[in-house]
């Protein structure tokens, strides 16, 4: 063999030692995962995608001990649960539930857009161009995997809902912008538990609840007890789901390990969205089925709405974020731009919309 034979084996020789090193350097860790959501709801496909996925390009390094439906850290404790390391990952809704926490997550408020697939693209490019959303996290002892929006907001009342004077003096069960802008309108919105407010419904105690995409109200049935829907003057997505690790935990890891997990959390979207659009043909059907009445606005009213609501909400919103960004208007105006852009990109029809086609 001649010198440059000898040289380029021992060089080839060594690059395989180091990727044997780079591959054995993370110790086998079972990281706790944990959500509000049951293992079969349709949002965990995502956190399933990247447990797998993680646990398959780390060789079985990592691995996951998921725990569903609160057992483990219940929806409000879940941001402050994670920050602290009682969780390693979790899934949460920040801007709901802490939103003095995570103000600029609010970003995402009613009246943007009702695509939710435009939503999260535009996030996760905000996330990506504006270091103070980052230290929203980072202040938070997190790092922020994926989000992932929250498909476009419903109303389902005990009574039809046909124009912003039909919800004066009504009780519905909202949060965070919903609930600013059902109040704007004229209605009482309460902050009370899902399943509650549902009973509540049921007894005549409140007439109705919103601050649920379409697709999740449908399939849960939400219909047996208030069979009314409306799109709510198309408030639209008004939430970003979030999937976080604890930043001391992430720190932990080699950077093989955080790699493989930034590329599987990077994919995690395009696999939600591809089977979205099942997901939102099931619950259409469902929908064409089930003992429910959907009352549509008109244009006219739709615009009644959003022309009351939308500064509310958006005057709401920017109180909080203004000591976390000097100009809230201008982060509005920058996600907007990116929500328009992806908008173009990836069409959508809402579930309403669809329901009313013949």
């Amino acid at each position: 063999m001649n010198t440059f034979g000898r040289i380029f084996k021992g060089a080839l020789i060594a690059a395989c030692a180091l990727t044997a090193i780079g591959a054995s350097a993370q110790q086998s860790r079972k990281l706790t995962y944990a959500t509000f959501y049951g293992s079969s709801e349709f949002y965990e496909m995502s956190a399933k995608y990247f447990m797998e996925e993680v646990t398959k390009r780390t060789q079985g390094k990592i691995t996951f001990q998921p725990y569903y439906g609160g057992t483990l850290l219940k929806t409000a404790e879940m941001s402050t649960g994670l920050a602290k390391g009682a969780a390693d990952v979790g899934a949460a809704v920040p801007a709901a539930f802490n939103p003095r926490e995570f103000p600029l997550t609010g970003v995402v408020m009613p009246f943007i857009s009702e695509n939710p697939i435009a939503v999260t693209y535009a996030f996760k490019e905000l996330m990506d161009t504006t270091p103070e959303l980052q230290q929203e996290y980072q202040r938070n002892n997190q790092k922020l995997l994926w989000a992932l929006a929250s498909g476009e907001n419903s109303l389902w009342t005990n009574k039809p809902i046909r124009t912003a004077a039909d919800l004066k003096g009504s009780r519905i069960r909202a949060i965070i912008g919903v609930a600013d802008g059902i109040k704007a309108l004229g209605g009482t919105p309460i902050s009370i538990p899902w399943v509650e407010a549902l009973e509540l419904v049921q007894r005549g105690g409140a007439e109705g609840v919103s601050g649920t995409p379409f697709n999740q109200a449908v399939i849960t049935k939400v219909y047996d007890m208030a069979p009314y829907a409306s799109n709510a003057g198309r408030m639209g997505v008004y939430t970003p789901v979030t999937w976080s690790i604890n930043l001391d935990t992430w720190k932990s890891l080699d950077a093989a390990t955080q790699k493989v997990m930034e590329e599987v959390a990077a994919e995690v979207p395009g696999k939600y969205f591809a089977a979205y659009e099942g997901e939102m043909n099931k619950a259409v059907e469902q929908a064409r089925t089930a003992k429910m009445t959907y009352v549509p606005l008109d244009d006219a009213e739709v615009k009644r709405w959003q022309d009351v609501a939308r500064p509310e909400v958006q005057k709401k919103w920017a109180d909080m974020a203004r000591p976390r960004y000097k100009n809230p208007q201008e982060l509005v105006d920058k996600f907007t731009v990116l929500v328009r852009k992806y908008e173009a990109k990836h069409p959508y029809e809402t579930g309403f919309d669809r329901l009313s086609k013949k």
